[in-house]
């Protein structure tokens, strides 16, 4: 995990970038100014010419920063151990604009791990967005989608993004209540 920094750097190379909350696919030329607002879990924020964009972990470097390790598991583990490592993979993805993790957020309403009969695992994940009009929908779920499927014995994972019921503030941990300033 990073942290908050207000700090501007110059890209190193091209680097994707997505636009928020439109969740639009651009390139943000090598050279580009950009403001680190957030640097948190596998993911940053940061503002371009006044615009906010989404940096995936994966192009950390483009940010002079080092790129997130995989998760990493004890030899022979068990279920249990899948599952608390998918729930930490999960913290790590946040929600662009609120400096909360997606769980502490109560975006995710359903986890499920699937064993195989080789000891390969699938996940099934069931989750929302604060807003359905926003169009980070897509951005998140394929984060949490390549987040898992680099935990070791996860040969696949599946987010499903639902709307019914609709979030609301009362889904949020404790800790996210906390965070957000609603505690």
């Amino acid at each position: 995990m990073y942290g908050a920094s207000n700090e501007a750097v110059t890209l190193a190379r091209d680097c994707k970038a997505v636009s928020v909350p439109e969740g639009v696919e651009i390139v943000l030329p090598q050279g580009t100014v950009a403001t680190i607002s957030q640097s948190l879990g596998c993911s940053f924020t940061v503002y371009v010419r006044g615009k906010m964009f989404r940096v995936s972990g994966e192009n950390a470097d483009a940010l002079g920063r080092e790129r997130p390790k995989p998760p990493e598991l004890r030899p022979s583990p068990s279920t249990q151990d899948i599952e608390d490592l998918i729930w930490t993979q999960l913290r790590s993805c946040y929600d662009p604009e609120i400096p909360v993790n997606i769980v502490d957020l109560g975006l995710i309403y359903d986890c499920s791990v699937r064993d195989g009969p080789d000891g390969r695992r699938t996940v099934s994940i069931t989750m929302t967005l604060t807003e359905p009009s926003c169009g980070m929908g897509p951005v998140l779920a394929g984060d949490i989608k390549r987040g898992l499927e680099r935990i070791p014995t996860v040969s696949g994972a599946e987010v499903v993004l639902v709307f019914e019921p609709r979030w609301s503030p009362e889904r949020m941990t404790p800790v996210g209540k906390l965070q957000t300033g609603l505690f």
